[in-house]
């Protein structure tokens, strides 16, 4: 996670994101209590997160580190390139570092070396992915080259599944505000999906094994698609914000409550950006970088008490 010090909403994304708002009643200081809140949410029910801080006003849409890298279970970092020039400057070294330090890091993939300004493949509000049948669900948009997408899917092993969604006449913007998929369930806004896309869609959920849970027009845009299962401390989490589980149906949330614990997390101010929750999460699939044995050391020497060795 990112926390930003000076939010605002970014006017360059104004133009192909109908979910963003400039709200005057907007503070920096409300979005980086939100932030904190939801970091202080999810390490409460065992979630580890990783904060880091963004002072600057560079980069107003920082807060939504999961659109610049992706990591994966066979130790693949991935880059991305961003649609607008200040989403550009979101990319950090530090980040990079720190999971090269504390993960197993096997290779960087770099999609944005050599992308041309405005080629855009934004990470996971672009790509969908299901882990388990290796698909990917990709909303054609400006943020989502198909060029990118099928080297994404070369690299990672994946397929793509790429379909044409609206919404008040405009093409919804990323995949990850209308759709989420779990372990063992999904939820999708399919009345979005173009009518010549949305069988093929919906037959590729089923076939995964998900509990397909079909969210209505009003809810997507209450963010209700926007939301991610982690792993906490008594077993899975959905983190998703208090304005998309008010958004549900007593159903909908009994049957989500039937795979996971519904975390519903307070993020207004963060959503007059055009992302909530899960936008604000970058998932780490990496496997740590060392395991430490709690055998005692073999070779003779006395390294004082708590010494142990690594495997």
């Amino acid at each position: 996670m990112v926390r930003p010090h000076l939010f605002r909403s970014n006017p360059a994304t104004l133009a192909d994101n109908s979910f963003q708002c400039v709200s005057a009643v907007s503070s920096a200081l409300d979005a980086w209590r939100e932030t904190t809140a939801v970091a202080d949410a999810l390490r409460g029910h065992g979630v580890e997160v990783h904060l880091f801080e963004d002072p600057t006003d560079r980069t107003p849409d920082s807060v939504f580190p999961n659109n610049w890298f992706t990591t994966h279970p066979d130790g693949t970092v991935v880059l991305y390139p961003m649609y607008v020039a200040n989403r550009r400057l979101e990319r950090r070294d530090d980040v990079v570092d720190l999971l090269r330090e504390r993960y197993r890091v096997r290779r960087v993939v770099d999609l944005a070396h050599g992308a041309a300004p405005g080629v855009a493949l934004e990470g996971t509000g672009a790509l969908v992915l299901d882990h388990v049948a290796r698909t990917a669900y990709v909303c054609r948009s400006h943020r989502a080259d198909a060029r990118l997408v099928a080297r994404f899917c070369a690299e990672l092993g994946y397929e793509a599944i790429i379909f044409d969604a609206s919404d008040r006449g405009e093409a919804v913007y990323h995949t990850n505000v209308m759709m989420a998929v779990g372990t063992t369930f999904a939820v999708i806004g399919a009345e979005l999906i173009d009518r010549a896309d949305r069988a093929a869609v919906l037959q590729a959920l089923g076939e995964s094994g998900r509990d397909v849970i079909v969210l209505s027009r009003q809810q997507i845009r209450r963010f209700a698609g926007n939301c991610l299962e982690l792993s906490g401390r008594a077993g899975s989490v959905l983190a998703l914000s208090a304005t998309a589980e008010a958004a549900l149906t007593d159903r909908q949330r009994a049957r989500l409550a039937e795979h996971t614990t519904l975390l519903p997390l307070g993020v207004p101010t963060i959503e007059t950006a055009g992302g909530s929750v899960r936008c604000m999460l970058a998932g780490i699939h990496l496997e740590p970088a060392v395991v430490v044995s709690p055998r005692p050391f073999t070779d003779g020497h006395d390294r004082g008490p708590g010494a142990v060795e690594v495997a």
